[in-house]
């Protein structure tokens, strides 16, 4: 038995509930979690019946024959139903840190406090350099991190797709070098895989009544003019959002759509759309408005704001702390004892690794990848 507990924000559109025969919680899965377009559908009030049709979970209810209800019982501030017993479910909960990243940045920050207070209770000068070891233990364990990272996405972009669909955006549309470079659309055999600006993918199936099923090319109700397309599943419900300007519009558009609709083999349609009132952006009133922010370029600001590590992961607070501590120390390097010295050169460590790369970031961006293009 499963049912399904609805709650707010912690787990937008419920919890899924595994249950065994005695009524006991086996497994809580957060719909949220595994909707693909999740952080996309923020104009959806979405009830968690809904999310089962979009994640396919409803499917696998019946495939597995288990009986579904949908409860409202009283929930903990973990979204887990609050059933008294001391046993916790599993919770798939996928995040994008390892845990080790985060045990050596609490090892880290407790272990420069202790060391601090006993160099200068106890005046003893060794603890200096261990002090400033574990601050640079913090843009160490960032650095294993983000070479995993990139290690890995190197590997998976070894991955040939069925059909990669780039960018064609129109002459004048502000597209940016990263935009062109980084978004994609990619046709698997079994899904079809979204990158936006900042390379945040987005995988949508294409089997089961939760799969893509159709191409919808949205056109101005006044003038037959392209906007976007929706890709919809086989409930008709739009899964993704792609404006027309910044993906079909240029000189090898026409290519791109007709290489896209080919791959998914769907239907493709063309429907009327109502744009909004003047000066608004045609989508800001659609339900995918966010998703299609996400899929067109991004302004310099945000992408640096959004794609950084210390914005998106580490926290924006790391680029003017651990400088600041770090530079305590850097009086080290003026000494001529052994242990200053070596805990100046750390801290000048720590510093390189925290603030090289924000400003190779900031400088890339605004020279080259984020600048706009003038596009054919």
């Amino acid at each position: 038995m499963w049912e399904i507990v609805q709650k707010r924000p912690a787990d937008r559109w419920g919890v899924l509930v595994f249950k065994d025969k005695s009524g006991r919680d086996l497994l809580h899965v957060p719909l949220a979690g595994w909707l693909p377009e999740a952080e996309c559908v923020g104009a959806l009030d979405l009830r968690p019946h809904h999310c089962l049709g979009r994640t396919g979970l409803r499917q696998l209810v019946k495939t597995l024959g288990i009986p579904l209800e949908e409860s409202q019982e009283p929930v903990t501030g973990a979204g887990v139903p609050d059933d008294g017993s001391d046993d916790t479910p599993y919770r798939p909960v996928h995040t994008g840190v390892t845990r080790w990243h985060g045990y050596a940045k609490g090892l880290a920050i407790f272990g420069w406090f202790i060391a601090v207070v006993i160099g200068i209770a106890a005046d003893l000068v060794w603890a200096m350099p261990v002090a400033a070891g574990a601050l640079c233990l913090l843009p160490a364990g960032d650095a294993v991190v983000r070479s995993r990272s990139w290690w890995r996405n190197k590997q998976h972009r070894r991955v040939a797709a069925k059909t990669e669909i780039r960018p064609s955006p129109a002459a004048g549309s502000g597209a940016t070098r990263r935009f062109l470079r980084t978004a994609s659309l990619r046709v698997f055999p079994h899904d079809v895989v979204l990158t936006n600006t900042l390379g945040e993918e987005r995988w949508l199936g294409r089997a089961g009544t939760h799969g893509v099923a159709h191409l919808a090319r949205l056109v101005d109700a006044e003038n037959g003019e392209p906007l976007g397309v929706e890709v919809r599943d086989q409930d008709g419900e739009a899964r993704a959002l792609l404006p027309w300007r910044f993906w079909f519009a240029g000189s090898k558009g026409s290519e791109g759509w007709t290489a896209l609709a080919g791959a998914l083999g769907v239907p493709v349609s063309d429907e009327k759309y109502q744009r909004p009132e003047q000066g608004q952006l045609w989508w800001q009133r659609h339900a995918l408005a966010a998703d299609a922010r996400k899929m067109s370029p991004m302004e310099a600001r945000e992408v640096r704001k959004r794609g950084s590590w210390y914005g998106s992961v580490a926290g924006t607070e790391e680029p003017l702390t651990l400088p600041f501590f770090s530079a305590l120390l850097l009086v080290g390097l003026f000494s001529d004892e052994v242990p200053m010295l070596l805990a100046g050169w750390l801290s000048v460590l720590t510093i390189a690794l925290v603030l090289g790369p924000v400003v190779v970031q900031a400088l890339v961006s605004r020279l080259s990848y984020d600048r706009a293009l003038e596009t054919e």
